[in-house]
């Protein structure tokens, strides 16, 4: 799975330059609104032809401006799913999904109907017409239909930006399966940092249509310097970890990770099964000793690897806690007092409550197909 992007474009009083390479199960294209991440991705799916350069996906070449490449987009095999659902209103649920198969010839055809239902939950739904859907089913359905057109790859254009929280919360389950279970890249776009540290394998970063940052999500989604400003007290440090064993008495999860061990509210999840978490690094608390008489449960200990201003008088200090990275954010006042410097022995203290929803979703799973 993988997917290459090289391409320079003038779009009116907008220029767009961006380079990337992504073998990832789920790339993001994250950034501010602006940015340029839905112009990329139109010229992926062929809606725009940019002035210049190369597109790849899985080696197949849809766009290079030297050689006279251009794949229309009705020959790319992409499917899409957009921010509204874009359902035929006077179609049932079947009626959508198998809407999706007709423009696929049936030898090129993967995607099994009752696969693909199962996949996303939506059997009770095949019945029922458009106006009869919550927001999250409307958008089950029409990943389902795009799934159905057997692409070779899934575009997801701010999927979940229309939905309330607990709609998102509903539907980011099917999304996490999606990138886990189906064998073909996706190129998902979003501005939010929760979606993306719990969604993405890797992370595309723009601004003003120029790729910033680009790699595996637990290292992007630490330049907190480079988030939107309106996004970067959600940002931190993302960690993959496993659950260890549940604490039925106090309705906890221990989860470990290459951190160490962290205690976060119960997950309804098996032994084994991988987490991912994310750590604000507003959560995040620094200590000289290990604490004694406290309520934080979490405690690592770590080394200061790197120290830097933040907004006003924020410092952002990274921990090194036994190779992984946790961020803290801290005032001047703070690291003056506690006579911080790098290389510092520390601890890392963060509350079980931090953990929330929004900071905790299904680990990828290790790699088996080489």
């Amino acid at each position: 799975m993988s997917v290459l992007v090289d391409i320079s474009h003038r779009l009116g009083g907008f220029a767009i330059d961006a380079r990337f390479e992504s073998a990832g199960r789920l790339t993001a294209l994250f950034g501010a609104s602006g940015s340029g991440k839905t112009t990329l991705i139109d010229m992926i799916a062929g809606l725009i032809r940019p002035d210049k350069g190369r597109i790849e996906v899985d080696g197949r070449v849809l766009v290079d401006t030297g050689a006279g490449i251009f794949v229309p987009k009705h020959k790319r095999r992409i499917g899409m799913v957009f921010q509204d659902a874009r359902l035929f209103p006077h179609m049932s649920v079947a009626g959508n999904l198998r809407y999706g198969r007709w423009f696929t010839p049936p030898a090129e055809r993967y995607a099994d109907i009752d696969a693909v239902v199962d996949l996303l939950g939506i059997g009770p739904l095949m019945n029922r017409r458009p106006a009869k859907l919550s927001g999250g089913e409307k958008q089950r359905v029409a990943i389902g239909r795009a799934l159905l057109a057997s692409p070779r790859l899934l575009l997801m254009d701010e999927p979940l930006a229309s939905l309330d929280e607990a709609r998102k919360a509903e539907i980011l389950p099917y999304v996490e399966r999606l990138r886990d279970e189906i064998k073909i890249p996706i190129v998902y776009v979003s501005h939010s940092v929760a979606e993306v540290a719990r969604l993405a394998s890797d992370v595309v970063m723009l601004a003003q249509g120029n790729v910033v940052a680009s790699g595996p999500t637990e290292a992007v989604m630490q330049r907190l310097d480079l988030l939107p400003a309106e996004e970067r007290g959600e940002g931190g440090a993302v960690l993959d970890t496993k659950v260890l064993h549940h604490d039925e008495s106090f309705g906890m999860t221990v989860l470990g990770s290459a951190a160490g061990e962290l205690r976060v509210p119960q997950l309804a999840m098996k032994t084994g099964t991988p987490v991912r978490i994310r750590i604000r690094a507003r959560d995040v608390m620094i200590a000289t000793e290990k604490p004694r008489g406290l309520s934080a449960l979490n405690i690592l200990p770590g080394t200061i690897t790197a120290m830097s201003p933040g907004e006003g008088p924020a410092v952002e200090v990274g921990i090194d806690c036994n190779g992984a990275t946790v961020l803290a954010r801290i005032t001047e006042q703070s690291r003056q007092a506690l006579k911080l410097h790098l290389g510092g022995k520390v601890f890392a203290v963060i509350k079980t409550v931090s953990f929330d929803r929004a900071n905790t979703g299904a680990g990828l799973p290790a790699e088996t197909d080489g």
